[in-house]
């Protein structure tokens, strides 16, 4: 813990991160996505224990705004200790408001900003430390360093854990789904349609994610780890429109470089910059202002991270097959293992007359959102119960709801999903297994 680095790694992350940040807000605004994902639909999708995250309509805006500008602060390091507390409560709130935007890198951009509201970034290469010398510091402690590249390495090795399965590694599923359609990328469009390369891509994706974390924590295998990194998401980013999640690794990754190295390439740009370092290069050391504090942080982070590699095999909990259940699933770093694809009709019946009618879910739901609560029980469950509340307003009377499920998941034929008997608005939310998901008709052996 008395070990000490150059501020400049956790800086360059700290800059690198922010404009990633900045970048990624002005192209969910550019797109339009703010009004087709937050604002268009009249249902959104809760986390269970979140149900109080609500959109707040055309304030949405605001809160997209809010959390740019705190990004850009991070980005300079201004008002740093505010700006990554806004920004984190600010991108976890937009995150919150809606699961089915779910992705894997929205995560991994929460859990670091959390993390960086109690690292020193911004002692070095910052506003903050331009305006109060008195707060600038060379030198930090190695461990508020090492923290960011303990995060990187769990998403890695469980990633490549998680590749670890039958699907995956003996039929190629679900890239052999996928690839043959990128037929028309140049030069290797017509690679992805042979069956040896939907191997080689699921096996060396495998081996790649086990390896990098070890490739890039050692000084003779890192510069070979970070050109596997930059051409695997440039690579990934070419096949799959998976945002800005290939450039976000790809910058942090730079965190593992020397810190001599990054001090030097600071200290370049800042020349061109015309930047006067010498106010930053003071070789002061910082330190936690008392120890109870510094004890504090080390016992956060300590929980933290048990938390994160607890939680992933949160599965075993929970009999049937993860990816058919999808109980634990999310959380967990498991990145594009699966494909599917399903329907749901819903039923309602009027308990004292027995009459029925189905639904329209595109009257409740948008066609991504019908996509993703098709083939998900946790959504299934919610909207049944949105439907239980909107028509019992309606008819007043007290009604059951019924869905009629089946999924197609990596390749297989479609069958049932959910029992069609069980009343879902008799089911509440909970962690425990949900036992109205019929068995799948298949066996995925791994981890």
């Amino acid at each position: 813990m008395s070990r000490k680095s150059e501020a400049a790694p956790l800086a360059v992350f700290r800059v690198l991160f922010g404009l990633m940040m900045v970048w990624s807000v002005i192209r969910f605004w550019y797109n339009g996505w703010i009004q087709k994902l937050y604002l268009a639909p009249t249902f959104h999708f809760n986390y269970y224990g979140f149900e109080w995250v609500q959109p707040i309509g055309l304030w949405t805006y605001l809160l997209f705004v809010l959390c740019g500008l705190s990004a850009l602060a991070v980005t300079l390091g201004y008002h740093y200790r505010i700006a990554i507390v806004v920004f984190f409560l600010s991108f976890t709130y937009i995150e919150l408001m809606d699961k089915t935007t779910y992705l894997n890198h929205y995560y991994f951009v929460s859990l670091v900003s959390f993390l960086m509201i109690f690292l020193p970034a911004h002692v070095y290469f910052s506003l903050d430390a331009k305006r109060n010398p008195d707060r600038a510091c060379q030198y930090i402690p190695q461990w508020t360093i090492d923290v960011i590249k303990l995060m990187l390495c769990i998403v890695y090795f469980y990633a490549g854990l998680a590749k670890l399965n039958s699907d995956w590694l003996l039929d190629a599923m679900p890239l052999k789904i996928w690839l043959p359609s990128k037929y028309d990328i140049p030069i290797i469009g017509g690679l992805l349609q042979y069956t040896w390369t939907h191997y080689a891509f699921s096996w060396g994706g495998a081996l790649y994610d086990l390896s990098i974390p070890f490739l890039m924590l050692f000084r003779r295998t890192r510069g070979v780890g970070f050109a596997m990194i930059v051409g695997f998401h440039l690579l990934t980013r070419v096949l799959f429109p998976i945002g800005m999640f290939p450039y976000l690794m790809i910058a942090s990754a730079l965190i593992f470089f020397d810190s001599t190295r990054l001090h030097c390439a600071v200290t370049r740009v800042s020349h061109w910059l015309r930047i006067d370092m010498s106010q930053f290069d003071n070789h002061r050391y910082y330190q936690e202002s008392t120890i109870s504090i510094q004890k504090a942080k080390i016992a956060l982070f300590s929980v933290f991270f048990v938390l994160q590699l607890l939680l992933p095999f949160r599965y075993l909990m929970y009999p049937g097959e993860l990816f058919w259940t999808q109980e634990g699933f999310r959380f967990s770093w498991r990145v594009m293992l699966v494909e599917s694809a399903g329907s749901a009709m819903f039923k309602v019946v009027d308990l004292q007359s027995g009459k029925r009618f189905y639904v329209d879910n595109a009257n409740f739901l948008t066609p991504f959102q019908e996509k993703q609560m098709a083939f998900q029980p946790d959504f299934i469950l919610e909207y049944a119960h949105r439907l239980e509340a909107y028509y019992e307003e309606i008819e007043g009377k007290e009604l059951a709801v019924y869905v009629d499920c089946f999924v197609a998941m990596n390749g297989r034929l479609s069958q049932r999903y959910i029992d069609p008997q069980v009343d879902l608005t008799k089911i509440e939310e909970s962690f425990r297994h949900k036992d109205w998901i019929l068995p799948m008709k298949d066996e995925i052996e791994g981890l």
